[in-house]
């Protein structure tokens, strides 16, 4: 084609190489483009001004938009539970050292003994927050950060956080059932369902859980060991609550299925203080 074609009718040649002929618009535009100067889009194409201003219009969107959000995720992504729990059972084993009676009295208040906790009912839960020795929190808080760095981002922070309540409450319950007239401190239990959770849910996504299994036969038969003085029961009842949570989350992962979701764990909640009649019923 010559330049004369393109003299007499410019609608039909390309506008950046006007001695080619071409029938296809920008879509952007609307100037004819060589299939040389044609981009693909979805729908129809784009020469090449606008997609380079397509370019740095979605570069300056994403400075705006996508980075604030990449920073929020990484902080919502940030273990604030764990760090809280950790945080505030700490501050509660530092009361328990103030000399005069008054860390025996903080201890005394919180710890688990089933037939003060009828008329006392937080000590349920409040039994994390009393550890006898520092080994004993040291153990307890090391463990507590190493699973909640990986369950509460993958939970979220009120179902991590219910995890680990529950799994104290089962903890607390089996004690009862089994042994109450047995003072228990220390966050085992709640540690324990974290253990137990992290092992059902790993199976459930195929992960290797390997090395949780492992862990949970070791302090298995440490918690059984004669002159240990560990509260076994607490270690059971949290594992199996714990697990029992995890096999809730893993089959309710829907949107849609997140109040189901809740009411399962209220029944689960529900279901483990009426538990505490039986010792009523059978103990007297």
């Amino acid at each position: 084609m010559t330049d004369s074609g393109y003299r007499a009718d410019p609608d039909n040649y390309c506008y950046r190489h006007p001695q080619r002929q071409s029938f296809v618009l920008c879509q952007r535009c609307l100037r004819t483009i060589c299939p040389e100067c044609q981009t693909p889009l979805p729908v129809g194409v784009i020469c090449p001004e606008c997609l380079d201003a397509q370019q740095k219009a979605a570069t300056q969107q994403q400075k705006v938009t996508r980075m604030p959000r990449r920073r929020a995720a990484a902080r919502s992504d940030r273990p604030i539970v764990t760090y809280t729990l950790i945080g505030v059972t700490s501050f509660f084993y530092l009361l328990g050292l103030i000399p005069g009676g008054f860390g025996d009295l903080v201890q005394n208040t919180l710890l688990f003994w089933a037939p003060a906790a009828y008329t006392q009912p937080w000590r349920l839960v409040t039994v994390t927050l009393v550890h006898l020795s520092l080994w004993h929190i040291v153990l307890n808080m090391l463990a507590l950060w190493a699973m909640g760095r990986s369950l509460e981002p993958l939970l979220g922070r009120g179902r991590f956080l219910a995890l680990y309540l529950l799994s104290a409450l089962g903890g607390s319950v089996l004690t009862a059932l089994i042994a109450p007239g047995t003072p228990v401190a220390g966050a085992s239990g709640a540690v324990w369902g974290l253990l137990g959770a992290m092992f059902v849910i790993g199976r459930h996504i195929g992960a290797n859980v390997t090395a949780i299994a492992v862990l949970l036969g070791l302090n298995l038969v440490i918690s059984f060991l004669p002159g240990g003085n560990i509260a076994w029961q607490a270690h059971i009842g949290g594992g199996l609550v714990g697990a029992l949570i995890g096999f809730i989350f893993a089959k309710t992962r829907a949107v849609r299925q997140r109040r189901t979701q809740v009411w399962l764990l209220i029944a689960v909640g529900a279901g483990l203080l009426a538990l505490l009649a039986v010792p009523v019923l059978v103990y007297g």
